[in-house]
């Protein structure tokens, strides 16, 4: 296996390295500038533009990857609402480009995608439930998804997921469970959400399942997530009496306060039955994760 990542400066891109490193695996970096993680070798990172599809098609023609990993996106919710058509761009033009380049090698691609595609009216999603997005974002990975679906080469995999966090190096954006464990350790005050429910996934459980599904070269839709659904803020109070720290400075509050551009599901999660049968994912609870996070 000869493996592509996109985005590779990213948590997610930077938990694959991490593996196929410590595998001893070929693989090729990319993302779009320098590389900003330092524990990837400089021989194993090229820069690469998804919205050029010259230099796609150069990376690929020379690297003959067997298998690429796409993680690059933009997945910042409002900012997609607020810039539909850079969003179209990147989510779903940029992968259409990638898609087409990775036919012409016979390459499988895997396109990572989001629980968002889903209302949030039900919740505990299969892979095969239909997708009713309520934001850009979550309608930018449906269209990029329908690219794959409705191709006939079905030499592709969909990796959905739910709130992925974990560390890494030089990341430009934080995220819930890192930012709590830090408030909560400072005493910060913090005002949180009760009305959204997600089932939050640890990067590292989420690399090992996208290279599984390489590795096992399965094909179709994947669920990969965390064990358990919870609402926003019992993630916050689980971090709390994990580490012992007070909640005293939590503040409660409604998602409708928030003024956010974009809507979101207010109930999502997903049935994993599917990724462990076929690839024996078993994801880490939320409390065994913070304890590596805190043991570091």
């Amino acid at each position: 296996m000869r493996l592509l990542i996109t985005g590779s400066n990213g948590l997610l891109g930077q938990k694959i390295v991490k593996i196929l490193l410590k595998r001893g695996a070929d693989f090729l970096a990319t993302s779009n500038g320098k590389n900003r993680n330092q524990d990837c070798p400089v021989g194993k990172y090229l820069e690469m533009d998804i919205t050029n599809q010259k230099r796609i098609a150069d990376v690929f023609t020379d690297y003959q990857p067997t298998h690429i990993i796409h993680t690059a996106a933009l997945t910042n919710v409002d900012y997609c609402e607020l810039n539909p058509e850079e969003c179209n761009e990147v989510n779903v033009v940029a992968t259409q480009k990638l898609w087409e380049e990775a036919q012409k090698i016979n390459a499988h691609f895997q396109l990572l995608s989001t629980d968002f595609i889903f209302d949030g009216l039900t919740g505990n999603y299969k892979e095969t439930d239909a997708p009713s997005a309520v934001s850009i974002y979550g309608q930018s990975k449906v269209d990029a998804e329908q690219l794959l679906i409705n191709s006939e080469n079905k030499n592709w995999s969909v990796a959905r997921t739910i709130i992925v966090y974990g560390t890494a190096n030089n990341l430009s954006r934080t995220n819930i469970v890192l930012w709590s464990i830090d408030a909560l350790t400072k005493g910060d005050p913090m005002k949180i959400i009760d009305d959204q429910f997600r089932m939050p996934t640890w990067a590292d459980d989420l690399a090992w399942g996208c290279i599984e599904i390489c590795n096992r070269n399965k094909t179709g839709i994947f669920h990969l997530c965390g064990p358990e659904l919870m609402a926003v803020n019992e993630i916050v109070f689980r971090i709390a009496k994990h580490l012992g720290k007070s909640t005293e400075n939590v503040e409660i509050i409604s998602s409708s306060t928030l003024n956010q551009p974009a809507k979101r599901p207010p109930r999502t999660g997903f049935d994993l039955t599917k990724s462990k049968t076929e690839l024996g994912y078993n994801p880490k609870t939320l409390e065994e994760t913070i304890t590596i996070l805190t043991n570091n």
